[in-house]
Parts: structure tokens; sequence; C-alpha cells
């Protein structure tokens, strides 16, 4: 008889069933100390700034890690090098020293560089100079965000594209099918089911990544957060609400996850 542990289909979710149980305490208590409803009141304003970070960052991180997936499959040798060092140099540099790049050296060099190459519509009055502050923190956040996910997602589609079995793709081609056609028709329809799991673990690890962008004063959960603390000195309250705001919206998003991917593999057996 084969030993070890038993298969996670027959047992009951007894983590869920506690992680609801301590969601549920803390909702009345929240709901019943003036205290914990005056902090949940003010932290909450910041729920709106995370999702708009975290939702745009990693719909721009995964078009921009696309596109970095299909130049590291590329026939080409050049595109396939300048794939493999984008990935290797930004997944080697932390996120947080990465945001801080973008806000204070890179924004200020784009916008050197725009006003340089814009320099004769400046001239003849049809744009006006594009400054620093022009470029908002919130924006800074999100392109370094954008950025720095978008190498650890390209891996994701680039195994899950080289997961589709070669065959198909010859066969594909064999009924004249156009390499667009092969990888809208084909390829990526077949390739989402290996790529969902991890795409999904990226989106939870973003929204967690989001509270970077409290050092640079983005009014999202933390940055309100730290500041309600700092000015009332309500430092357990405080962050003992952030963190269950966090742990809300991580944890339903992993089970709604969880609830597509199974989904997906039913409708695939069928």
């Amino acid at each position: 008889m084969p030993t070890g542990s038993p298969t996670t289909k027959s047992e009951f979710p007894w983590w869920l069933a506690a992680a609801l149980v301590l969601a549920l305490a803390a909702a009345l208590a929240i709901a019943s100390s003036d205290l914990y409803a005056q902090v949940f009141a003010a932290v909450a304003k910041g729920i709106g700034i995370t999702i708009l970070v975290t939702a745009v960052a990693f719909a721009l991180a995964s078009a921009f890690g696309l596109g970095i997936a299909l130049m590291a499959l590329s026939g080409s040798q050049w595109l396939r090098q300048i794939a493999r060092f984008y990935v290797e140099i930004i997944r080697g540099v932390p996120i947080l020293v990465l945001l801080f790049w973008i806000a204070f050296a890179g924004a200020p060099a784009f916008v050197a560089a725009w006003n340089a190459l814009t320099a004769p519509l400046q001239s003849a009055g049809l744009i006006g100079e594009l400054l620093v502050r022009d470029v908002s923190l919130l924006w800074r956040a999100i392109m370094a965000l954008t950025i720095g996910y978008s190498a650890f997602i390209s891996e994701v589609f680039r195994a899950g594209i080289q997961s589709v079995e070669r065959g198909q793709i010859e066969a594909a081609k064999a009924l004249g099918l156009t390499r667009a056609q092969r990888f809208r028709l084909i390829v990526f329809p077949q390739a989402i089911r290996t790529i969902l799991p991890p795409l999904g673990n990226d989106f939870v690890a973003m929204v967690k990544d989001s509270s970077l962008v409290s050092v640079l004063g983005v009014a999202d959960i933390t940055q309100i957060g730290k500041v309600y603390a700092a000015g009332s000195f309500r430092f357990f309250e405080t962050y003992s609400i952030v963190a269950y705001i966090y742990l809300i919206l991580t944890v339903g998003l992993s089970l709604a996850l969880r609830a597509l991917e199974q989904r997906l593999r039913r409708q695939h057996r069928e």
C-alpha cells in the first residue's frame, strides 16, 4: 500500500474554514469597536489606489512580458539575446531598488530624452516642454512594477508556449495557417492552461508588492496606514487592519484563480 500524504481531493479545506472564522471575527471586531472602525475607514481609502496600481501594472507587464517571450522564441538570434539580456538583468534587481531607480533616475532621463526628440515641435509652439514634475509618482510606480514583473511574466509565457506539442504546430503549418493564426488558434489556447496558475501567482504577488509604492508617497493602503499610525500612535490597530485588508485581497484572489484553474481543467477533460 503506498504511503505518503493523502490526496488533496478528499481533504476538507480546514485551513480555509479557519481563515474564514478569523476573517469573520476580525469583521465583527471592526464593526463593534469605534476605534477599529475608524482605523478601517481611514485605511480603506487606499484600496482604490492599490487596485489601480496592481491592475494597470499587471496588464502592462503581461503585454510586455508576452512580447519579450515571443522575442525569446524568435528565429532571430539577436532578438533572443536581447530578450535574455532583459530578463536576466531585470530579474537581478530588487523591486524596491528598481522602484527608486525608475522614480528618481529613469523618469528624469525619460523627460530629457523626450524634450530632446521633440525640440523642433516645441520650438514651433506645437507642444510644450515636459517637466519632471509632470510625470506623477503614481505612474513612476506603475512603470517600475511593470518593468520588474514583465521579466518574470515573460518566462511564464515562454514556458507555457514551449509546452505545446511541436507536432500540432507542424500540422497547423501543413494546413497553411500563418504564424499569427497558429499562435492565436493553436498555441495560445493550449498554453493558457499551463500559463494561468503561475500567472495568477504573479498577480497575487503584485498585489503585495504594490505596497512598495508607499515609499514614493503614493496613497495606497500601506501609505495611508503609515501616515495614520504616525499621527495617532495606534500602530497595533492600524497595521493589524492593513494586514487584514491585504489578506482579504490576496486570499480572495487566490481562491478565485484556483476556481478558474479547476474549471479550465474540467473543460479540458470534457
